[in-house]
């Protein structure tokens, strides 16, 4: 009986000490993995202060990928973002911005993160005559961001920015038109025009929309309505241009006003001279 009671004794510790251990591994695993997100995280940020931006990558995308719930999570994500913004990795930048932005909507960086997401966007490749897609988020960026700080004292900067993002909508507009106007297709280009400089009325390059108006009806042989555009253009040099060059092109312009009005008024007279003697050739067939 002496022996039973001993082995149930036994078999009761024994238990109990694996109970113990496999209480405190999961425990032990928790610390080891905390240390190493810990270790990864302060190499990276010892790397970002030094400038070393491509270093900082790696050890901040394993932390992503291993360490949810130790804490290091919300300062991976954004120091992940401010290396790719600082190595004007744009796409990359805002991508990560945006992760952070959704999956830490408290954190006290968020608003430098939407900011700079904006910025990240503003930055991505664009050209005039292709897709304006990069621009159009850019300008949805800046706006968000506005809404959500409308108190902001980086108002000024976000203005700045969407003032050049309207620049570059202005000047697809009106490379559009001019495209028009090389194809001899007048009347289309002025039809930009005209909503180009309803639509961007501080744009820098409306004296020379007013400008192209005219040629424009200059084609289309309206030459008052031509003048009328040129004068406009004239009272309204464009800006960070010689003032000599622009006055010699208003000189062209005019003459080739001029010119085209006297070849429309020879070719008038030419067509009333045949209808007039179409009209003579058929009195003569009566008689």
């Amino acid at each position: 009986m002496l022996i039973f009671k001993k082995s149930i004794a036994c078999l009761f510790y024994t238990s109990l000490l694996c109970l113990v251990a496999c209480s405190s591994a999961p425990k032990d695993d928790d610390a080891k993995r905390a240390a190493m997100c810990k270790a990864r995280y302060d190499k990276a940020d010892a790397a970002f202060k030094d400038g070393k931006f491509g270093r900082v990558k790696e050890p901040l995308e394993e932390i992503l990928t291993l360490c949810a719930g130790t804490g290091y999570m919300e300062q991976a994500q954004f120091l992940l973002a401010e290396a790719h913004f600082n190595l004007e990795e744009w796409i990359e930048a805002r991508g990560e911005y945006g992760s952070f932005i959704l999956n830490f909507p408290g954190s006290p960086f968020i608003e430098t993160a939407e900011f700079r997401k904006a910025i990240s966007s503003f930055n991505m490749e664009y050209h005039t005559a292709r897709d304006e897609a990069n621009s159009t988020i850019a300008m949805k960026d800046f706006e968000r961001y506005l809404s959500n700080y409308p108190e902001s004292p980086l108002q000024d900067s976000v203005n700045f920015y969407r003032a050049k993002l309207m620049e570059r909508f202005a000047e697809r507009e009106y490379q559009t038109a001019k495209l028009y106007y090389r194809m001899e297709e007048p009347q289309a280009a002025v039809i930009y025009l005209k909503e180009f400089l309803e639509v961007y009325p501080l744009s820098k390059r409306r004296s020379e929309a007013f400008f192209l108006i005219a040629l424009c009806y200059t084609e289309l042989d309206q030459f008052n309505v031509a003048r009328e555009y040129l004068t406009i253009a004239k009272e309204n040099p464009p800006q960070d241009v010689d003032l000599e060059d622009f006055q010699k092109d208003i000189a062209k312009a005019e003459k080739k006003i001029a010119k085209a009005e006297k070849k429309f008024e020879k070719r008038v007279r030419k067509e009333q001279e045949k209808i007039r003697q179409r009209k003579d050739d058929k009195k003569e067939m009566i008689f």
